[in-house]
């Protein structure tokens, strides 16, 4: 395995605490070194999280391994697509889209959540978006959107606008890429992330579940991990 350090991005409106719930422990299993940067308040999320991996990878030693939940996996594949030289293979949780994100469940998930902080504010926001959820997802949406503070909503909004890599161009990523699914995540398709797989020369999806991730945020993270080591042992899986 190349000697590498994982820097993993938060998704939508989540932070750094929760991914390093889902990844720490898996990559750390691995001896893999690990970085979760904070997300980039408002609006330059997108600009900022790519600029992270530009710092990180001029930072560590090795090659970086790119990472993300959700539009953290759309920014470290669009990195990775920029940068193969200094990338030693993606983690891909949860992807939601590629290309335009037009009506992806997820690209209306956010945009409804920003139209709801600016109208009704971030209390209201939270109480009305935790209704009836899973409690450990509303502790998550809780803390995290309370972090992103007055940024919340422009956070939302520059997520839910960002294009994320077309097909084709996911076919010139020649780097390991594990991606992790929840079959039953009606937010994150596993549709998706097959499709994804299909487009790209070397990758391979492990599939999870919303009750397991539930019960263990580690599982979403062991999936992607262990997707990316069946990718980096099987070699280009097209000419």
């Amino acid at each position: 395995m190349p000697r590498s350090t994982a820097v993993v991005l938060p998704g939508t409106g989540s932070d750094e605490v929760f991914v390093r719930s889902v990844f720490e422990g898996p990559l750390g299993a691995l001896g893999v070194g690990f970085v979760a940067p904070p997300p980039p308040p408002g609006d330059a999320v997108v600009t900022g999280c790519l600029g992270l991996l530009d710092e990180w990878a001029e930072s560590v030693e090795g090659p970086v391994l790119a990472g993300g939940i959700s539009l953290g996996a759309h920014l470290a594949a669009e990195w990775a697509l920029r940068n193969p030289d200094r990338c030693a293979g993606v983690l891909v949780a949860l992807p939601a889209w590629n290309g335009d994100p037009g009506e992806a469940p997820a690209a209306l998930a956010a945009r409804a959540s920003a139209e709801l902080v600016e109208r009704e504010g971030l209390e209201a926001a939270l109480a009305t978006s935790t209704q009836g959820v899973a409690p450990w997802l509303a502790g998550e949406l809780d803390r995290a959107w309370r972090r992103h503070g007055d940024g919340l909503a422009g956070s939302l909004r520059s997520a839910a606008a960002h294009r994320a890599p077309e097909l084709h161009r996911l076919r010139a990523l020649d780097v390991p890429v594990g991606i992790a699914a929840c079959v039953d995540d009606p937010v994150h398709p596993v549709s998706v992330a097959h499709a994804w797989a299909a487009a790209l020369p070397r990758a391979s999806v492990c599939e999870t579940s919303l009750a397991a991730f539930g019960a263990d945020r580690e599982a979403l993270g062991r999936a992607a991990v262990l997707a990316w080591l069946r990718a980096l042992t099987a070699g280009p899986s097209r000419p």
